[in-house]
């Protein structure tokens, strides 16, 4: 699809919007977000994809089909019809299923997919390959491009309360003992989202028209905006590891003086994870807690997206306006993720 087609020259029958949605993950960490979002828009008819055994509860209003990722007749059973599909994965997923879910869209006839990758600018193919996840983001792209699919790639930053809240792995911060690790200087800016703000985002994406309906309206946003390689960029905040202290010194009623700070060089943590996951050993956290590979994984993105100038996006990139996202209020989220390390809830995650 061209950004020169217009809606008016598609043939009979053609559809200037997307009705039909499915998920993969429909009731996970960031799909129940997205599903969310979705009905609440009350314009579309969305399908959770889920296996028999699943545990997860699918919302009210939400369709379910019964797949076998091992079953490609199964998959495009409950693909067949469907507009638009969504594809969240677990990180311990098999590298080899998007793969699966992407062939059996193609025979479905489904012309929009929505790939795993819902993370920091997937364009900085050096920030990405780096981080671990290049080669294979590059080829989920070209197979969904080769199978005449269009991608739409929902580029949101890490999760701010879920990296807040994860220890000293993510951001930096350990809230529970009230440890924090400055990276460098502290002072390098991320684009980060929350939760909500990427099922927006994702909500707003899919009730945008299709196409442009003729060439007077080719100023009007629609999804054939944001085929990649132009990610649909979007943000809650744009911080830098100082920024997010002081809220979480707010926050939490504390100074300077209540916390262990300590430095490290943004390229050194970087190196030293890179190194231990290739070689399938640990790496140890502040030269004490010894890290397994996941985590070690985890590292190596976290501190990978901290390097000065890392993203090369600007505010010019992103596209919250043009999809209608609301601001976000920093303290507001910070202490949501104090909520989530106090609850327990990021515990038993990826598990």
């Amino acid at each position: 699809m061209t950004a020169t087609e217009y809606a008016k020259d598609q043939p009979a029958g053609f559809k200037n919007r997307i009705e039909k949605v499915a998920i993969v993950g429909a009731a996970g960490y960031i799909g129940k977000h997205f599903t969310r979002e979705l009905l609440k828009t009350g314009k579309h008819t969305i399908t959770a994809l889920t296996r028999a055994d699943s545990q997860n509860v699918i919302p009210d209003g939400v369709n379910k089909a019964i797949i076998d990722y091992d079953d490609h007749s199964s998959l495009v059973k409950a693909l067949t019809g469907q507009d638009f599909f969504i594809i969240t994965l677990s990180v311990r997923a098999p590298r080899d299923l998007s793969g699966k879910l992407f062939a059996a869209a193609a025979e479905a006839g489904v012309k929009w997919v929505m790939p795993n990758a819902y993370g920091p600018n997937p364009q900085n193919s050096k920030m990405y390959d780096d981080m671990g996840f290049g080669p294979l983001y590059r080829n989920n792209v070209e197979a969904l491009h080769k199978f005449d699919i269009n991608p739409v790639v929902l580029s949101c930053g890490f999760w701010y309360e879920f990296s807040l809240a994860g220890g000293l792995i993510r951001y930096g911060f350990d809230i529970a003992n009230r440890k924090f690790t400055i990276f460098d200087k502290g002072d390098a800016k991320i684009y980060t989202s929350t939760l909500p703000q990427c099922g927006r985002g994702v909500a707003a994406l899919l009730s945008l028209p299709v196409l442009p309906q003729d060439a007077a309206s080719d100023s009007v946003a629609t999804l054939s905006n944001f085929i990649e390689p132009r990610s649909a960029y979007i943000k809650s905040f744009h911080v830098s590891q100082q920024d997010i202290f002081a809220s979480l010194k707010r926050v939490t009623g504390t100074t300077d003086a209540d916390w262990a700070i300590t430095t490290e060089p943004s390229y050194d943590r970087w190196a030293n994870a890179s190194k231990a996951l290739k070689s399938g050993g640990g790496v140890e956290l502040d030269g004490v807690t010894p890290l397994g590979p996941m985590q070690a994984f985890g590292m190596t993105m976290y501190s990978r997206i901290f390097f000065p100038g890392t993203d090369g996006l600007t505010d010019k990139d992103l596209a919250n306006d043009v999809l209608g996202l609301p601001e976000e209020d920093l303290d507001e989220w910070t202490k949501e993720a104090v909520r989530l390390v106090q609850s327990g809830e990021l515990a038993t995650y990826g598990q």
